[in-house]
This record gives C-alpha cells, structure tokens and sequence, in this order.
C-alpha cells in the first residue's frame, strides 16, 4: 500500500477532504523524521515505538580491494510494534492464508 492509497482510505473512512489528510500525515512524518534527528524516540501506544539503533563501531572489508574499513559508532532509525499490534497481525485470518499457500 502507497502513501497515496492510506491517504484515500483514511479520507473515506473518516470523511475528511484529502487535502486536509494529506497535511496531516506529511506533518506526521515530518514530526517523527524531525524528532528522531533530534535524538528523541517516539512511543505510540498500542501501535508501536520508532527508535534511534546503536550500532557498534566495526571493521567492515572491501573484497575487491582487499582492504579493512572502520564504520564508526552510529545510530539508525527503527520501528519496534507493540505486543496489540503483533498479537493482531499473528491473528489475523488472511495472513494465516497466505502463509499456507506459500
């Protein structure tokens, strides 16, 4: 699903215009970007958290030049769902169907 088709449905659903939807999400995502840059984490209960990742200062190599690289400490973004929001997914009838077909 695209961005534009949440937007549509979220617009059907609840009867806004899509241009006042479409505000809205934009804003969302912009409030999240902006806030994780920021170093802040962003918690959502029963849906999820997106967090900023450590990860550890390594030795990377480039097989083709035969060389050693050192990728410094760093942080990425991530999404971490909530316990409602697995358990709905682990329930949910239609991915059970589409796990036995594959």
């Amino acid at each position: 699903m695209t961005k534009a088709e949440v937007i549509t449905k979220i617009s059907e659903k609840t009867g806004i215009q899509k241009d006042d939807v479409t505000q809205a999400v934009e804003a969302f995502f912009k409030v999240v970007k902006d806030s994780m840059a920021e170093g802040d984490n962003i918690y959502v209960r029963g849906f999820g958290s997106f967090i900023n990742k450590k990860r550890a200062k390594k030795i990377a190599r480039n097989i083709s030049k035969n060389t050693a690289i050192v990728i410094d400490e760093h942080y990425i973004p991530a999404f971490k769902p909530s316990k409602v929001f697995v358990e709905k997914i682990k329930n949910s009838k239609k991915i059970k169907h589409m796990a036995t077909q594959a």
